[in-house]
């Protein structure tokens, strides 16, 4: 038996009965990380004498019976701006570069309780600012599938960890499609819950009103089980809501034919490559397979969303970001002449070129003479987006779509132009402005062999619907192989 080509869920299953150990699933993890991060760069932090002593506890602790849960014994890696107790966490930044939380993030003490084994932290662009996984201070992680290319970002470490074999399942962040466009371009399936439904507590913010923490796995049921762990109420964040629907694992009970499925006409127009609107096109006729209706309409409101999240999204940053002083913590300049110096230069040595440029937008748009043209028209704006998603929502169930406009681009193409980049988000951002849950799922490679995902969109609270039609395209897909197995791809 392959260990790294089994879902979590059935690694788990194998696990409870014995066929498989806790260490030897983390020994296969491990084994894969040292044989492909060096080409694929992940990973910014692994520990790996910390993983075989947790992996001895967990292998314990199911034969005790301390551990239950569907995902016990499961590795697992960790976005690197989620807090981790005693592990560097640096969001990819020179600013938090030697950084060590005293705490657990609320989601990693979550998967802990549910006898999961955490892997390592993986890269991401700084801060969580960028597309392409480019932005990191450190490195830029590559697509498994093709190393000239970008896995997506921010969360690309996490999701190329999860196409490599070097985790089975992952933990990232979506501010603006930060979870679901890197899935489409590494062939993973991910999920950005409703806001609030996993504690943003320990998630260090980019843009507080928009995170979301989100699970990465191989398969909709393995994010299913993973945000059955994740979904619960935390009095530590104001913005976590208690909910009692949260075993998305149910879905997979249900039928999709009892899905109403909306496309909208906007979604497939210019600026959409050939390559991904036919895999759009061929994700709708799987849910027609499975006996969903399927029909275009009109959405409206997709020229305003780019301008509207990034002013919301660097007015947020701006104000985040402003604890990163040098004074308590972090990166401080080695030179200075007083405070008001040693905070600019700090600021300027420690934070990245596109950190800086989101900052100042951010700046900007909050200025006093500048705050009700620009970041007052935005929030009215989100308000008239989250009413054109309620009506749209009265009439489906689903509302499926591209995930990024095009398959994976090489690296280097992004960042030369950063209106490009941001751009590349339209697809997405939406969904962030509204709470809603969207999730991303593997549908069919290009000639070029590059996977292309397609997006489901979900009314709040809608997950499981959104894991139901996922899971009808997977059926009428058919089996789907990460690069790193060797096997041929469907």
């Amino acid at each position: 038996m392959q260990i790294l080509e089994l879902s979590a869920l059935e690694l788990a299953d194998e696990i409870k009965k014995g066929t498989i150990g806790v260490t030897e699933a983390a020994k296969a993890s491990l084994d894969q990380i040292r044989k492909e991060d060096s080409k694929v760069c992940a990973y910014m932090t692994v520990d790996e004498d910390a993983v075989m002593k947790r992996a001895r506890e967990v292998e314990e602790g199911i034969k005790s019976g301390r551990y239950t849960g569907p995902l016990a014994g499961v590795p697992i890696a960790v976005k690197d701006n989620i807090c981790t107790k005693g592990m560097r966490t640096t969001c990819s930044s020179k600013i938090l570069e030697n950084f060590v939380p005293f705490y657990n993030a609320e989601a990693v003490d979550l998967i802990e309780k549910a006898g999961m084994i955490m892997l390592g932290k993986t890269n991401m662009d700084e801060f969580a600012m960028g597309s392409t996984t480019e932005t990191s201070a450190f490195m830029a992680t590559k697509n498994p599938w093709n190393t000239e290319h970008v896995p997506g970002g921010s969360s690309g470490g996490s999701c190329a960890a999860v196409a490599a074999g070097e985790a089975f399942l992952a933990l990232g962040s979506d501010t603006g499609g930060s979870i679901r466009q890197p899935s489409s371009y590494c062939g993973v399936t991910g999920i950005k819950p409703t806001y609030g439904t996993v504690s943003r507590y320990g998630l260090i913010a980019y843009a507080s009103s928009l995170d979301q923490i989100g699970p990465i796995g191989k398969t909709a049921a393995d994010c299913a089980a993973l945000l059955s762990v994740l979904a619960s109420y935390d009095k530590k964040d104001s913005t976590s809501m208690k909910r009692d629907d949260a075993d998305f694992m149910a879905a997979f009970k249900e039928n999709p034919a009892s899905l109403r499925i909306g496309i909208p006409k906007e979604y497939l127009s210019e600026g959409l490559d050939e390559d991904v609107r036919k895999g759009v096109e061929q994700a709708a006729e799987y849910l027609k397979e499975q006996g969903a209706t399927v029909e275009t309409f009109d959405l409206g409101f997709m020229e305003y969303t780019i301008p509207a999240y990034y002013v919301i999204a660097s007015a947020e940053a701006s104000s985040n970001l402003e604890r990163f002083d040098g004074v308590k913590y972090g990166y401080r300049t080695a030179e200075y002449d007083g405070l008001h110096d040693m905070y600019k230069k700090s600021r300027s040595e420690g934070f990245g070129p596109e950190v800086k440029r989101r900052i100042m937008l951010g700046s900007f748009v909050l200025s006093s003479g500048y705050y009700d043209a620009y970041y007052l028209k935005a929030l009215k704006v989100r308000a008239k987006i989250k009413q054109a998603f309620d009506e749209a929502f009265s009439r489906y169930d689903v509302i499926l779509g591209p995930a990024a406009p095009t398959a994976a681009p090489k690296l280097g193409t992004s960042l030369s132009d950063p209106m490009k980049m941001y751009l590349s988000d339209i697809y997405t951002v939406a969904v962030n402005l509204a709470g809603l849950p969207g999730l991303t799922v593997p549908c069919t490679v290009n000639e070029k062999g590059l996977p292309i995902g397609v997006q489901l969109i979900g009314d709040c609270f809608a997950e499981k619907k959104l894991f139901l039609a996922a899971s009808g395209i997977e059926k009428a897909r058919g089996a789907w192989t990460l690069p790193f197995t060797g096997k041929e791809t469907l």
